[in-house]
């Protein structure tokens, strides 16, 4: 008999960027890709803005060119960064493009992007937010022991209206034994503390898979792993 958890979401909120997702060093290395020049007598405060100025010296599809050879190098051929270039002014790549695992990468260029150019792109947004998770007693608690995002997503989803996009578009995966895109669809997930038989998780995402979630204060549900992680 599966175990009924108790479900508790909180802190929901849309995030423009992501933890981590730049640093003063890939400014340096954008800076450097351009031909800058000498960057040491600029401050580390400064080195986003002056990126930023850098890259709008260039129109606006040349300027996704750049980063997109920055971020993805000869993970995207030079005719699909060419497309993709232009595409990224008015399409959201971050959430059609048909390989998942580029998601994150694609909404980091399109938020630098974004801020480049005053919103001549599109407006990309991620979710943050909280979730408890209490079992019945401490030992229901081993099968998030991996920070598992499909039995995460698994769970979620039992919150979620059956319309919403991941019980549409993963109807199988949800019950099934193998939901390889789930590790693709939370970004960044951290367990922020565990007590007793209550575990609490911060995850970010995009808002294209749970904006449905903000709706959501509470709910019961169960839940499983892939196959070959179950223990």
């Amino acid at each position: 008999m599966k175990t009924i958890y108790n479900v508790v979401i909180s802190k929901y909120s849309n995030i423009q960027e992501l933890p981590g997702a730049w640093t003063n060093q890939m400014y340096l290395d954008i800076l450097d890709q351009l031909e800058f020049g000498d960057t040491t007598e600029i401050a580390l405060s400064d080195l986003k803005e002056m990126c930023m100025i850098a890259v709008t010296d260039n129109e606006p599809n040349e300027a996704a060119k750049i980063i997109l050879d920055y971020i993805f190098k000869d993970r995207l051929n030079n005719g699909q960064k060419d497309n993709l270039s232009h595409e990224m002014i008015e399409e959201k790549i971050w959430e059609e493009y048909a390989d998942l695992s580029m998601h994150e990468e694609f909404f980091n260029v399109a938020q630098f992007l974004y801020q480049a150019y005053n919103g001549k792109f599109p407006h990309p947004e991620a979710v943050k937010f909280q979730i408890a998770i209490t079992g019945k007693k401490s030992s229901d608690l081993v099968i998030f022991k991996n920070q598992n995002e499909a039995t995460l997503i698994r769970l979620i989803a039992k919150g979620m209206p059956d319309n919403a996009l991941i019980n549409r578009l993963y109807k199988d995966e949800l019950i099934g034994e193998s939901f390889e895109e789930a590790k693709d669809i939370i970004w960044q997930l951290k367990t922020l503390e565990t007590q007793d038989n209550t575990i609490i998780f911060e995850a970010i995402s995009s808002s294209y898979w749970f904006r449905d979630l903000k709706f959501v204060e509470s709910f019961e549900g169960t839940t499983h792993s892939d196959a070959e992680d179950e223990s």
